[in-house]
């Protein structure tokens, strides 16, 4: 029987197992990839105005919004995570809840997830409380407010283990404050949106953040999610009781807000001042430290009428004690 040289067995071998060749290189390369890698995703949002359209002819001017996001987002980048920006006219209802279901979806157990909010904050009447009184925080996007339970049922939809950051620059005051210059603060304009446009902006559109709230409301009894209020009644800081109050939220949820429920956050000419402390203490990424000391810091070089404030959803204990934008 006549023998094949070496080069003709080689080429023979390579027609014949093309495939099994292939997949070896796919198992090199997968077993080069760390097994435990984690994947990071955030969304930054900062408006430096609204729509009068929506908001009975009031545009909420600021200044330094858009640069809080964009300054976030350079944190992000430089920890490895995929930032989205959304800037202003961009920053509408469909725009950000379809870009929080798009990182709901995509993320895993141990991934982390940023997300900043920078502009207005307000509030509506909340209809589905037992309290008349009862109001329900917003953030206040181009297009029309975002309510605070909506985003907490976002944030409800990420997978069990997904660490969630949340950082809020704005006001979520119900105290009657003017938003404009503030006395002794050159160049600061308060974050928030005047109770008397709040007032008429609910009032024009009360059937919609109304129908808001009920969707949300049966959304998350289905979910077996407890409501968002009950739980913001008790925050300040981690506790066990926190933990047992939002035992259903898979994701671990910590967020920074700029100010105590009846402070107002301040706007300046670069940065809002919780932006501008919480960059200040970041360091370029100098910050050693887990997420309480990081709030410590930030609220340390705050004045007395504007105090940052820590809120913890979900199993926390463990993401508390790393290090803040860490995969």
């Amino acid at each position: 029987m006549p023998t094949r040289t070496p080069t003709v067995a080689r080429k023979a071998a390579a027609r014949k197992t093309p495939v099994t060749a292939k997949k070896a290189a796919a198992a090199k390369k997968s077993a080069a990839r760390p097994a435990t890698a984690c994947r990071g995703l955030s969304l930054h949002l900062g408006l430096n105005s609204v729509s009068p359209q929506h908001y009975d002819g009031w545009s909420g001017d600021l200044q330094a919004c858009e640069s809080d996001a964009r300054d976030m987002a350079a944190i992000a980048t430089a920890q490895g995570l995929k930032p989205t920006v959304l800037l202003t006219r961009q920053a509408r209802r469909t725009a950000v809840v379809a870009a929080l279901r798009k990182a709901a979806k995509a993320l895993k157990g141990g991934d982390l997830f940023v997300l900043s909010f920078s502009g207005h904050g307000g509030q509506v009447p909340d209809v589905t409380g037992e309290e008349t009184d009862k109001q329900d925080e917003t953030w206040c996007l181009y297009d029309c407010q975002l309510i605070d339970d909506e985003l907490y049922l976002e944030l409800a939809r990420f997978a069990a283990g997904v660490r969630i950051l949340v950082l809020s620059d704005s006001c979520h005051s119900g105290t009657v404050v003017r938003a404009g210059p503030v006395p002794g603060q050159p160049g600061r304009r308060t974050r928030m949106l005047p109770p008397a446009i709040a007032r008429r902006t609910y009032q024009a559109h009360q059937a919609f953040y109304d129908g808001v709230q009920r969707d949300v409301a049966k959304a998350a009894a289905a979910q077996g999610v407890t409501d968002p209020d009950a739980v913001l009644a008790s925050l300040g800081t981690a506790s066990t009781r926190l933990t047992q109050i939002a035992g259903p939220l898979q994701p671990a949820i910590v967020l920074i807000s700029g100010c105590q429920d009846n402070q107002t956050s301040l706007d300046g000419e670069h940065n809002g001042l919780f932006t501008e402390n919480l960059l200040r203490v970041w360091k370029s990424g100098r910050f050693e430290g887990d997420h309480r000391l990081f709030h410590a810091k930030i609220r340390a070089g705050m004045p007395a009428s504007q105090s940052p404030r820590l809120y913890v959803l979900g199993k926390t204990a463990a993401f508390l004690k790393q290090r803040p934008f860490t995969l």
